[in-house]
């Protein structure tokens, strides 16, 4: 929270003699200097502004991740690493995509269970997952990256979701346009209280707020006639937006 803030200063209500002061040693007493609930919070409207740009996205997050099943734990996990090792190096080697860029986001080995009337709950081989978070930022390629993922054996990617990397860059945008939206605010809460609106005393800002695109993306086996359309993936837009509170002197 960032936060600009104009000094406000209190009404002081000068010491006076209390009505019906006691003479005490020839020196009246007095009373202790107070401060009075400050005029200028009975002065004061607060709003709060928004603002809000679209822009285009410039980086994908895609969830891709391989499954193998086997009769044995170590066969599902042996057999699932050298996967997604052929996976990684793909991602790296032909689409290259840096190693900051790849991150693993889940890993296990679990039992797969049947279960019947006579003979109960029973373990039917194991599964072996792992799932690799990857940012990439050639967003005409996310369909093709994706059919290559599927290809050399990525049977899990669930969504892609899309956002901007550095929204810091359009905060000048929407900073504006919160303000703008304050000012009219203020403007027609003033006009309607018939006063005049004053100077800003002060205002707090929320962060920079970068709503992420969510789309999903179905794995399906692609028949003879359209194995070769490939994915479709379209970025569309994103909105940026932040929020200003700010206090008005109220004339």
């Amino acid at each position: 929270m960032k936060t600009w803030m104009k000094p406000v200063g209190s009404l002081v209500i000068a010491g006076s003699l209390l009505a019906g002061g006691t003479l005490l040693g020839g020196v009246f007493d007095t009373a202790t200097p107070a401060y009075a609930e400050s005029d200028i919070q009975k002065n004061v409207v607060n709003v709060v502004g928004s603002g809000e740009i679209s822009v285009k996205p410039d980086i994908a997050y895609l969830s891709i991740g391989i499954v193998t099943e086997a009769n044995t734990a170590k066969e599902a996990q042996s057999a699932n690493a050298t996967k997604v090792a052929a996976l990684t190096k793909l991602l790296k080697e032909t689409w290259g995509i840096s190693d900051k860029d790849i991150q693993t986001d889940q890993f296990y080995v679990q039992p797969n269970y049947t279960y019947s009337d006579k003979e109960g709950q029973k373990i039917k081989g194991y599964s072996a997952g792992h799932t690799l978070n990857v940012a990439y930022r050639d967003l005409t390629k996310v369909g093709q990256l994706l059919d290559a993922a599927s290809a050399a054996g990525a049977n899990r990617i669930d969504n892609i979701r899309f956002s901007a990397e550095h929204p810091e860059k359009y905060q000048e945008q929407v900073i504006q346009k919160a303000m703008a939206d304050a000012n009219s605010k203020a403007s027609a809460i003033t006009k309607a209280a018939n006063r005049q609106l004053g100077i800003v005393l002060s205002i707090s800002q929320s962060d920079i707020s970068t709503p992420v695109y969510m789309q999903n993306y179905k794995m399906e086996t692609a028949s003879a006639a359209d194995s070769a359309a490939g994915s479709s993936v379209e970025p569309g837009e994103i909105n940026v937006r932040t929020t200003l509170s700010v206090m008005y002197e109220m004339k």
